[in-house]
């Protein structure tokens, strides 16, 4: 897929997909660093960027914040590559690489993301930014696919509210896009497939029903050059979070 073709889907839908993106031996590679990161560096990290569905079990990790702040191969990885050069594609220009993201949805206990924007979380104005989101596993209907409301980021930011998912505190008050057949796609992939979305594009995934499967990702955010982010909001939210999570013994 060529770069025009990627910006029109993108334009046009909110989001692409871009299959085998990264091929077998490199997905190999990039697991093995993550197995070794969750061995080594995880039980170093700040417990705000370290969330279990039980924090009392270890093989319930779901999510790592800030991967390439700890690592170099991710540092590599999400700078100056061929993920930076996709975002720098979909937001026609420069681009400020801002978090790396490690996601899992464990057998049998991994919940459901909240429908969501990831523009709510940023506090950008103009709101342009893009996530890419990169299976390390197969993904399907059983163990948590993502899922978008195709267009919906033309729709502006919308009213969100709390929410009991830890790591996604914050989603949509009003879901109804999300259950319209004409707009709802659901995005199966192979591992080292890409989907790459916009910040106000609505979207979301199932809980893993399965007993055997992990459905593991990396979570890579960019920034346009342009954007202004309103950092003492984006810092006072974070701190109430993260008040609010030690006070419930969730982190």
């Amino acid at each position: 897929m060529n770069e025009a073709t990627i910006q029109q889907d993108y334009d046009r839908d909110g989001f692409v997909f871009l299959p085998q993106f990264v091929d077998g031996v490199e997905v190999d590679t990039i697991c093995a660093a993550m197995d070794a990161f969750i061995t080594d560096r995880v039980p170093h990290l700040p417990p705000e960027h370290v969330f279990y569905e039980d924090k009392e079990r270890p093989e319930t990790l779901k999510q790592i914040q800030q991967l390439y702040e700890y690592d170099g191969f991710f540092r590599n990885l999400m700078m100056d590559s061929p993920f930076q050069q996709v975002a720098e594609t979909v937001l026609k220009g420069p681009v400020v690489p801002k978090n790396m993201q490690y996601f899992n949805k464990a057998p049998g206990v991994g919940l459901a993301t909240p429908p969501h924007q990831d523009g709510f979380y940023f506090n950008l104005t103009p709101c342009e930014a893009v996530t890419l989101w990169f299976a390390l596993d197969p993904v399907d209907d059983e163990n948590g696919c993502v899922r978008y409301a195709r267009a919906s980021h033309k729709k502006g930011l919308l009213p969100h509210r709390r929410t009991a998912t830890l790591g996604f505190s914050q989603g949509l008050e009003d879901t109804s896009l999300c259950d319209d057949p004409e707009t709802m796609v659901a995005c199966h992939a192979k591992p080292g497939d890409l989907l790459a979305h916009h910040a106000l594009t609505i979207h979301w995934a199932d809980g893993n029903r399965s007993q055997d499967r992990t459905r593991r990702a990396l979570g890579f955010i960019y920034y346009g050059a342009d954007a202004k982010e309103d950092t003492a909001r984006h810092r006072a939210y974070q701190e109430a979070l993260t008040r609010d999570l030690r006070a419930q013994s969730r982190i």
